[in-house]
């Protein structure tokens, strides 16, 4: 069972190409601040503007330093099923721990179109696969009763809901029946984490980690630990940044926060470009209020 906080990794550049060394560096740092488990190559990490082979490096300088300290759950999303298996592959032969399959964008495949995306993934390899539900990115969302269908093939255990509705949890559990016991629910929603635990989730595929995954990591040890009343009060003290992480389209902020504090450069690939003037002071003004001199 993958449980607690997760980082979702941004991805450092330097000079148009992926930094090695600032990657592995920001990896073995958040190793040490306690976090419970990485996923690099998510959307987070740019994903979509990685070529195939800068992809599958990151993925394997991420196991690499991680040396089995911490899960590492590897991004293998696609629009085209063919290249989603293609990734799959590469990460379980890396040596992933799992891998997190986003809904197919733009192509806005029907319920069964998503079964058959996942089924074809699921019969391709042997890793256990998170299935990653956005509709705010891919337009579409994946029905709990695809979910549920879906939780019975071999390798699909969990999911990271990004719906932002609370309810699903609860709805989710109970079309899954049976099989909730052994299925995790992940949130991908920093600002109603919490609540999403309260519900029955087990953890958070977190953006804020990147900057505080001591702080994160606690929150979510302490729902873990169900004592939810103390994570509830952390996690408004963390408020402000959780929503200074999206005042831009992610992971602009989060990218700029890392540049902040010395882990890497302020540097994205377009589409994305960083962050005005006035988006940075909302990012300097949720450091400062958690103590950071920037």
């Amino acid at each position: 069972m993958f449980k607690g906080a997760i980082t979702a990794l941004v991805t450092p550049f330097k000079d148009g190409k992926v930094d090695e060394q600032a990657f592995q560096d920001f990896v073995q740092w958040q190793i040490e601040q306690g976090i419970h488990g990485l996923v690099p190559c998510g959307t987070t990490g740019e994903s979509p503007t990685l070529t195939h082979d800068e992809h599958n490096r990151v993925i394997a300088l991420c196991i690499e330093v991680a040396h089995g300290r911490t899960p590492i759950i590897a991004g293998a999303g696609s629009n085209a099923t063919h290249e989603a298996i293609s990734l799959a592959k590469h990460a379980e032969e890396a040596g992933a721990d799992a891998i997190l399959v986003a809904t197919p964008y733009y192509n806005k495949p029907n319920q069964e179109g998503l079964y058959q995306h996942y089924k074809a993934i699921n019969d391709s390899v042997d890793t256990p696969i998170i299935l990653y539900n956005i509709p705010g990115r891919s337009v579409i969302d994946m029905q709990d009763a695809t979910t549920a269908r879906l939780a019975k093939l071999a390798n699909v255990v969990g999911i990271k809901d990004a719906t932002g509705d609370l309810s699903r949890v609860t709805s989710l559990k109970k079309e899954l029946g049976e099989d909730a016991e052994n299925f995790c629910i992940l949130s991908g929603d920093d600002e109603t984490a919490v609540a999403f635990d309260t519900q029955g989730g087990v953890g958070c595929i977190s953006v804020t980690s990147n900057i505080f995954p001591d702080k994160v990591a606690k929150i979510q040890q302490l729902c873990i630990d169900g004592h939810h009343t103390a994570a509830a009060e952390l996690q408004d003290e963390l408020m402000n940044v959780h929503m200074a992480m999206f005042c831009d389209s992610s992971p602009a902020p989060a990218k700029y926060a890392a540049s902040l504090m010395g882990k890497m450069n302020n540097e994205l690939r377009l589409p994305l470009v960083a962050l005005a003037a006035d988006k940075e002071e909302i990012v300097k003004h949720a450091l400062k209020e958690q103590g950071l001199d920037v």
